[in-house]
Order: C-alpha cells, then sequence, then structure tokens
C-alpha cells in the first residue's frame, strides 16, 4: 500500500501569516487536528492543534489571570507558533515509511509531496484506520460484542482495569 492510497486529498491547509483563530476554525470545521502552512504555493510549516495550545498567553485563564482567548487567538499569527521544521513524503512511498518517519519524528502527520507540490496530508490516524480495516463489530464467543462491552466485573471497568 502506498501513501497515496490512504492519505487525505487536498489537505486543508492556512496560510503563514493568518491568525491562530482562523487556524483553529479550519481545524474545527474540517474535524482535523494538522495544518500544513503555505506561504503562496509553498510549504513552509505545520500548525497543530497542540502548537495553538501552547500559544504564548492562551492557557492564561486556566491560571485565572483574565486573559481572553479569544483575543490572542486573533493577535497571534500561524507563523509565530508554526513548526517550520517539516517532514514530509512522497505520494508514492510505502506505507511502512511513512510510519516510521511519523515514528522517528515524533510527528502526527506528514505533509504529502509530488515534487514541490503539496497533495495531501497522512496522519498518525489515517494509517491506524487502515490499519484497523473496515469499521464493524466483531462477535466473541457467546455472542457478546467484542468491542464496546466489558466482561468485567461491575465498578471493575469504571476502576480503569
Amino acid at each position: 500500500m502506498r501513501v497515496k492510497d490512504l492519505m487525505t486529498a487536498p489537505a486543508a491547509t492556512v496560510a503563514r501569516g493568518e491568525s491562530l483563530h482562523v487556524a483553529d476554525g479550519i481545524m474545527s470545521m474540517g474535524g482535523v487536528r494538522h495544518l500544513p502552512v503555505l506561504l503562496g504555493p509553498e510549504l513552509v510549516g505545520v500548525i497543530s492543534q497542540r502548537d495553538i495550545l501552547r500559544a504564548p498567553g492562551l492557557l492564561s485563564p486556566a491560571f485565572g489571570l483574565g486573559v481572553d482567548a479569544r483575543a490572542v487567538l486573533k493577535v497571534l499569527r500561524v507563523e509565530d507558533v508554526m513548526s517550520s521544521a517539516v517532514v514530509t513524503i512522497e505520494a508514492e512511498a510505502p506505507v511502512q515509511v511513512a510510519a516510521q518517519r511519523l515514528l522517528e519524528h515524533r510527528v502526527g502527520c506528514l505533509p504529502v509531496l509530488d515534487g514541490a507540490t503539496l497533495v495531501g496530508i497522512v496522519t498518525t490516524s489515517d494509517l491506524l484506520r487502515a490499519m484497523a480495516g473496515p469499521s464493524r463489530e466483531l462477535e466473541a464467543p457467546g455472542g457478546a460484542a467484542a468491542i464496546g462491552e466489558s466482561s468485567a466485573a461491575p465498578g471493575l471497568a469504571e476502576a480503569g482495569t
């Protein structure tokens, strides 16, 4: 299997000079956690939800300092918090190479390139989805569903065992 077989294409993107508010909105609307960052047609970075949450001043409201998080998101720019050292992969690469790169570089996504052109994005979720196969409920012996039901004694499942 090749990266092109499981990547999301086209990838939602954001411009380097956009506000974090815009990037957060794109992520929320698209149900994604990573956005390739562009300067014109050129890939210049990646921003994740984690990058946004770590933005200077954003966590202050949690500590009672009175900073308005929405104001911070509107003032800071994508280029202020993005990762500019981008790890990429070619669309024709085997998925095993993508998995190795994700692990080696400890990143959650790889922008997918065809030459210098961004053609998609592959994430750890895409790889897990491919490994899991078609979504269906598996039957366990005795007729109980193996997924979503616990055979633990009452109270044990809630205790994390």
